[in-house]
């Protein structure tokens, strides 16, 4: 079955999911209820009433019966998934380490948590406890045999000022412009996530075109999201309501132009180059000398790919981490050829080779 950019259906998620085809989509984002437990209303120093979560699609009579609800809706979740998909699921103190038992007996392979640090979380009013600053989010494998999930890291650590992206991530709350409002001029949902959060989360784990599934779709961030970067989506929602909200809100998009959707990518999804390639290329022949940057160490090309200095030989990473009596060396970024601009490291060459794969 192939998806239209965008598909929004009003309806129970199990229901809903349970008639989708089998492994059809890529990524799965879950924000569902809480279960949040109130115990009575919260007030704030000026005796003003917080609006808390409190709609009857978070109450559960129990905690057997939020478990029930949490195992069918990931079973569901999880017949819908690509065998090479993956699962992201938001929670709270009140359910979230119940989800992720769920989740790993549902089979489902959890390859991080990722703290949301909230910058401007509401106050513990009472005092009487630390203020809820964070919530949790489980990312997951469809199993623990899926060795292809889609990760850009490179990407990622691009985004962190080449700093490789860690898994506590500091973005404020929903508010100002971005939070939905209804007629009344109130929140139209009381949970709604920061359209930044789920941008991080489609463009660290997902590539353009993916199919992007969100069972509890609410006012339709995940859908904003994934229009702005190119992803179709799915959303299921149950409350009419909140569904009329994100129609509204997805038709104001503008995608991202599909010329610009371009991240840094992995080397480690790039073809693989061997260096014998780079001599079987002509760029460089045997009797070709090979530089350490420091030009305290050259080598010599055979024609095979391997390289020799002195009685030594072998290939370009053998022989880089022997010269410098290390346990391992990448040969590509230690060694060097000479141009008429001055040395330049043979990944350059690779690079070349890897154009023309391309």
């Amino acid at each position: 079955m192939k998806f239209g950019p965008e598909t929004i259906i009003l309806g129970d998620c199990i229901e809903q999911m349970n008639a989708l085809p089998e492994k059809s989509v890529d990524l799965i984002f879950a924000d569902p209820p809480y279960n949040l437990q109130l115990g009575g209303d919260l007030l704030r120093p000026d005796n003003s009433k917080v609006d808390a979560v409190d709609d009857h699609w978070d109450q559960f009579e129990s905690f057997a019966a939020y478990d029930k609800f949490t195992r069918e809706w990931l079973k569901a979740a999880r017949r819908v998934l690509k065998d090479d998909g993956a699962i992201w699921v938001i929670g709270s103190y009140h359910n979230i380490f119940r989800v992720g038992v769920a989740v790993q007996d549902l089979g489902f392979w959890i390859l991080n948590d990722i703290v949301w640090r909230k910058s401007n979380p509401m106050p513990n009013f009472k005092g009487t406890r630390f203020a809820n600053a964070h919530e949790t989010l489980i990312w997951a494998s469809k199993s623990q045999n899926a060795k292809r999930y889609t990760f850009n890291y490179d990407a990622l650590k691009m985004a962190n000022d080449e700093v490789q992206m860690r898994s506590d991530w500091t973005i404020p709350l929903c508010t100002g412009e971005e939070r939905i409002k209804g007629a009344d001029g109130q929140k139209a949902h009381p949970t709604q996530k920061p359209e930044a959060l789920l941008y991080r989360v489609i463009l660290s784990t997902t590539k353009p075109g993916d199919v992007i599934l969100d069972p509890f779709f609410g006012v339709g961030t995940t859908g904003a999201a994934a229009k702005r970067l190119g992803r179709k989506f799915i959303g299921i929602e149950r409350e009419a309501e909140y569904l009329e909200h994100a129609k509204a809100r997805i038709a104001k998009v503008t995608p991202i132009a599909p010329e610009d959707l371009d991240v840094m990518g992995s080397k480690r999804a790039e073809p693989r180059v061997p260096f014998g390639t780079i001599v079987e290329n002509g760029l460089l022949s045997p009797g070709d000398t090979l530089y350490c940057a420091k030009g305290s160490h050259q080598a010599k090309v055979r024609p095979d790919g391997s390289i020799t200095v002195g009685d030594l030989s072998g290939s370009i990473h053998k022989i880089g981490a022997l010269v410098q009596s290390a346990p391992a060396c990448n040969g590509w970024t230690y060694w060097h050829f000479k141009t008429d601009a001055g040395l330049a490291p043979i990944d350059v060459l690779r690079a070349q080779v890897r154009a023309g794969m391309n």
